[in-house]
């Protein structure tokens, strides 16, 4: 049906029974649409409440239509909202769309200026006066980690990932991109206008989730901006009453500048390095306490009288009590530069470190760079050096390869214990020191240890080198793995072990470190940007401090109260927990306005706009009511209760989201009246708190952590948030998604490649964690095949329902293999139960769809399967069959367990095929028939029916494990043919199997399991306690003990208490026997198959010394017989 192409995408060879699909999907939208079974309102005063549920995820933003990562993390929210359905809940999914910020703007502004070079209809473009692309500078050496990112200027990671992909793309101009993405050449041009995009994309993204399946109450949806004026009403009232409340200051922060041009250079200003931002470090003042014999000869006495500094930038400040030397890059410029102006101090560093920090109050005058000489870095080599905080307080100066002149500042100290660079530096200098032109003394201080880490002790940085086999500073890319597992291990589960913090978490001490060390001088903060910015006047832009308006993130009080929030709000896994926790350990300040782009105008201060991450922080609550103020997710046309926007004041929002009273204004002419404000407020507080946040969890660092900090200042802790779930990214075929490899999907591309049901389970089957997941396009398509042969059995088994006289059994359900297939759908409706209940679909599709199908195999395999008579071999006379009743049931329970993750299918088989009158989106949990027994006479009646439901799952398991053990037992011997076989088939002898079965345990083995029951606490397994104990008992000398021992372990941490649970739930003869004529039958076993007891196969044993009886040599298998496994014979049946 399809071919893996090289790249790994699936080309689709056949499309007939993915059309089927598609056209039942379309039919069940329409009905869904015309029926508006998604617009879900608050209830109506007296009417039953029945229970409410809210999920979101970030919207989107509008400059684009959804790729499939966007449509993974929409699954956790659309899956949660179909089960949340289920349960009689007001389930309200609400979309809404994303416009404030720059990267509109921006793109408006280069198809300006494209069509003032291009023409209109961009006909005067030539391919050749396309540029190349310039490379991306190499990650820095040295000290660099997992410290904060300061940006003034939004969500510079999310930016920079849609970057990425346009530049994936090849295209340089903006009108390339545009035709890209199926923008018709003749409308580009309308895109000038930056709120032209504003009402383009927006029905594109309704179309796309639409097409998906997405159960969105549309009414609710908006876009941001002052192009809506509710919502800009709303933004207004979140920012006033964020800076009554002193959240918002004003002052000095860190902005990306350009010097040439005077002031702050934003996204639009720039010709490269859009959405970067400043990355602020700790310059670190290494005071010369002896020049090297070469800088005496060129420096001379320019320096005399004057304290000159080696200035290092690092983001480690807490391990520089590890400090072995200080390297510098011998063929960089190194300039010694003026601190203030009388050159008492001097900075030697790079002349673009300099500039950056004559913007920052580091140096003066502001603005000016007072160069006092240049020379080049392998004069410095030798160079003694005071340490600040160092144990060693002295290091010498020493060369290194990888020092980058446009990082940094160009000097880089080296802490060799955790930096596996500096390390393996060096290492190279140690084994050359003559190549390097230094004194072996020079690189004699070993690594200091610093910090201690689980993993790698002490000496974190010669760990890795060793484990990843790094030789040289020259193996980069192993290096840089080395880094990151480094920096990562030491920030999140470091403790220091030197220094005035030692016992603290190097989480805990690195701003401590950082402010002591500024405050004895010995350090100052410093910043630069991210990477290369070059503003349109074709200027190297700078970071500056620039005075701004700030949330103030990370005030203590403020702190306190969001991690309280945390605390208590369900994260689904601990890694999520742990992100959030970390990310309030650091962030503080963050500048939450902007002067250029799109976007909502500080109410008090009209220049700027309120930047993109702090407009986004609370929106969630605003869908509770954006139903109401208007009709239209422009804000163009008034809703259904009459309030217009200039009606909606501060008053009138902190009465309706907040704690305020009723505006003394209400029912005043041309104010809101109280009919209006009530309604809104009943809105917002049926369906606030919101349940559920869905997000990548690159987000975690800053949106959703702003979401937190934003509803504790706004919000009384009844309408706190209740959960918030992170996934990671979404590979496609096991590889990253690219475009330019062709190993990439919009959302609408995979619906219109596999169908919406198709793709939507090949995302549940993704994964759910929050480590990265994986879109399988060979699952996608086998969802295909599965789903049309689904549907064209219950087709036909509908008929045979329908119909009387058919193969079906009707009357009592009286067969045991009823009993099994009854119980399993039952358990399986439970298991799936519970997975959704925490979000897990991976694992609710494998019960609720293919083990609920397998269960239908199984029963279908054993009830329909011909026996033989005993009269005749060859005659199959008997089947069982199928109960119509059962059949019916399954097809129910299958359409009602997979109903969240595949809807159009549970619609089609729920009304088309079952004759259901309403959609099965009305459908409850309780109308899966398996669930709904006959309630019980008494308290012993209800558990006796739940026990006998448990023993028919476990001998369901059972039997379909004996099968399996038998067909195993007959491959094994065929493979080893008739060599030490006891019953090889004779001629003209019939085969027959015969199953021994044992009623206990041996000896040793209960002896064992005792042992390890002594020795177990809280699931754990004492093993100093478990060998003492088996030595003891003079257990070890049996070569058995311990192979047995581990499985018993192994089984203990994946089933529990049970694994050493020795008993069996049901009577495995009597199952057996159920069973032995499938056996028979499908192994085609003209002498049968038979059931014994362990001893009376013992007896026969014995028997068979004294005759030939088919039993000689069968000693080994009827001893190794155990009860749950037992010992299966074939022989040769005269």
């Amino acid at each position: 049906m399809a071919n893996l192409a090289a790249e790994g995408p699936i080309e689709l060879q056949k499309t007939g029974k993915r059309d089927f699909l598609i056209d039942l999907e379309k039919k069940a939208q329409s009905r869904w649409a015309s029926e508006k079974i998604f617009e879900v309102n608050a209830p109506e005063p007296g009417e039953p409440a029945q229970g409410k549920w809210l999920g979101t995820f970030p919207y989107p933003y509008m400059n684009g239509s959804l790729h499939l990562g966007h449509g993974f993390t929409i699954s956790k929210v659309e899956f949660a909202t179909g089960f949340q359905r289920m349960l009689g809940k007001r389930a309200l999914f609400p979309v809404g769309f994303h416009c404030t910020g720059m990267p509109i703007k921006a793109a408006a502004d280069k198809l300006v200026r494209e069509i003032e070079l291009f023409g209109e209809d961009f006909t005067g473009f030539k391919e050749e006066e396309v540029d190349e692309e310039e490379a991306v500078s190499p990650p820095p050496p040295g000290n660099a980690g997992p410290a904060p990112k300061l940006h003034s200027e939004g969500a510079v990671d999310k930016a920079k990932k849609g970057k990425l992909n346009a530049k994936s793309t090849g295209l340089k101009y903006q009108f390339q991109i545009m035709l890209s993405i199926g923008v018709p050449r003749d409308e580009i041009k309308k895109f000038a206008d930056p709120y032209h995009w504003l009402i383009y994309f927006p029905p594109i993204t309704i179309d796309d989730l639409s097409n998906f399946g997405a159960r969105v109450d549309w009414r609710r949806s908006f876009i941001t901006t002052d192009a809506n004026p509710y919502y800009d009403s709303f933004v207004r009232w979140q920012i006033n009453k964020l800076r009554a409340l002193n959240k918002i200051k004003f002052g000095e922060r860190y902005t990306i500048y350009s010097p040439k041009d005077g002031q702050p250079c934003m996204d639009h200003d720039r010709s490269e390095g859009e959405a970067l931002g400043p990355q602020e470090y700790t310059g670190l003042k290494m005071e010369v306490s002896s020049w090297s014999e070469e800088a005496k000869k060129v420096i001379g006495d320019k320096m005399a009288g004057k304290k000159v500094f080696l200035v290092a930038a690092t983001l480690r400040p807490e391990t520089m009590y590890g400090q072995t030397n200080c390297f510098v890059g011998t063929k960089i410029k190194y300039g010694f530069f003026s601190v203030n102006e009388d050159a008492s101090e001097v900075y030697v560093c790079t002349h673009r470190a300099a500039r950056n920090m004559a913007f920052q109050n580091i140096t003066t005058p502001r603005g000016k760079v007072e160069q006092l000489a240049e020379v080049d870095g392998s004069v410095l080599i030798g160079t003694k050096i005071r340490a600040p905080f160092g144990i060693q307080p002295e290091v010498y100066v020493l060369p290194m390869d990888n020092v980058l002149p446009n990082k940094g500042t160009g000097v880089v100290t080296s802490v060799p214990s955790d930096s596996p660079d500096d390390y393996a530096t060096l290492m190279d200098l140690r084994k050359k020191p003559e190549y390097y032109k230094i004194q072996a003394e020079w690189a004699s201080i070993d690594p200091i240890p610093v910090l201690s880490t689980p993993a790698y002790g002490d000496l974190t940085a010669p760990a890795l080198v060793q484990k990843l086999k790094i030789q040289s500073q020259k193996d980069q890319k192993q290096l840089a793995e080395a880094k990151e597992i480094a920096y990562k291990e030491g920030f999140y589960s470091g403790t220091m072990v030197a220094g005035e913090f030692k016992g603290l978490s190097v989480q805990e001490a690195k701003p401590k470190v950082r402010t002591a060390m500024i405050e004895q001088g010995l350090a100052f903060a410093y910043a630069e940007p991210e990477g290369f910015i070059k503003s349109r006047s074709g200027d190297e832009c700078v970071v500056s401090l620039e005075d701004q308006w700030y949330l103030d993130y990370g005030e203590e009080k403020w702190r306190a109260e969001t991690k309280r929030m945390l605390s208590q709000m369900n994260t689904y896994n601990s890694e999520t927990r742990h992100g959030f926790e970390g990310t309030l350990d650091w962030l503080n300040q963050w500048a939450c306005a902007r002067r250029f782009g799109l976007g909502s105008r500080m109410p008090w201060d009209q220049q700027f706009l309120v930047e993109s991450l702090s407009d986004s922080t609370i929106y969630m609550s605003y869908y509770t009511v954006s139903n109401l103020l208007h009709s239209t997710w422009d804000g163009k046309t008034i809703g259904p209760l009459g309030v217009t926007a200039e009606m909606l004041t501060d008053e009138v929002w902190e009465y309706v989201l907040g704690t305020g009273p009723k505006p003394a204004s209400v029912d005043s002419p041309s104010a809101i009246n109280t009919t209006q404000i009530d309604t809104l407020k009943r809105s917002f507080q049926f369906f606030y708190p919101l349940d559920l946040r869905s997000s990548g969890k690159d987000l975690i660092p800053n949106h959703l952590t702003f979401a937190l900090y934003n509803h504790v200042a706004l919000f009384p802790e009844e309408h706190w948030p209740r959960s918030m779930r992170a996934n990671g990214h979404l590979m496609m075929n096991g590889k990253k998604m690219s475009k330019s490899t062709g190993n990439s999907l919009t959302l609408k591309e995979g619906v219109e490649k596999f169908g919406a049901d198709a793709t939507r389970i090949a995302l549940a089957d993704a994964g759910d964690g929050i480590e990265d997941a994986n879109f399988d396009e060979k699952n996608a398509n086998a969802a295909i095949l599965r789903l049309h042969t689904l549907i064209e059995w219950c087709q036909d088994m509908k008929k045979e329902i329908d119909d009387p006289k058919s193969s079906l059994r009707r009357g009592p359900r009286d067969s045991y293999h009823d009993l099994i297939f009854e119980a399993e759908m039952r358990k399986q409706a439970e298991l799936t139960y519970a997975a959704y209940e925490v979000m897990n679909y991976k694992e609710a599709l494998k019960e609720g769809f293919f083990e609920l199908q397998s269960s239908r195999d199984w029963y279908r395999e054993v009830t329909t399967t011909a026996i033989p008579s005993e009269s005749s071999a060859s005659a199959s006379t008997t089947t069982i069959g199928m109960h119509a009743d059962l059949i019916q049931i399954w097809m129910k329970t299958a359409a009602l367990l997979v109903q969240p993750i595949a809807p159009h299918f549970a619609e089609h088989i729920w009304g088309s095929i079952l004759g259901e009158p309403e959609s099965i989106q009305k459908a409850r949990w309780s109308d899966i028939p398996v669930l709904s027994a006959p309630p019980a006479a008494d308290a012993a009646q209800a558990k006796k029916r739940e026990e006998d439901i448990l023993i028919a799952v476990d001998a369901g398991a059972y039997m379909r494990g004996a099968v399996k053990s038998v067909r195993d037992a007959e491959i094994t011997l065929a493979k080893k043919g008739k060599k030490g076989a006891a019953a090889a088939p004779a001629a003209g002898g019939k085969k027959a199997v015969r199953i021994i079965v044992a009623t206990s345990f041996p000896p040793w083995q209960d002896a064992c399991v005792a042992v390890v029951k002594e020795v177990t606490v809280n699931g754990q397994v004492d093993d100093a306690k478990l060998k003492e104990a088996l030595t003891a008992k003079g257990l070890l000398k049996d070569k058995r003990i311990m192979p047995f021992v581990q499985v018993l372990k192994r089984r203990l941490q994946t089933e529990g208490p049970l694994a050493l649970s020795r008993q069996l739930t049901f009577d495995e003869a009597k199952i057996l026997a159920l069973i032995t004529p499938y056996i028979t039958a499908t192994l085609n076993l003209p002498g049968g198959a038979e059931v014994l007891p362990q001893d009376s196969a013992r007896e026969k044993v014995k028997e068979s010394e004294k005759e030939e009886n088919g039993w000689k040599g069968a000693g080994n298998i009827v001893e190794g017989a155990e009860p749950g496994n037992p010992g299966i014979q074939f022989w040769t049946k005269s």
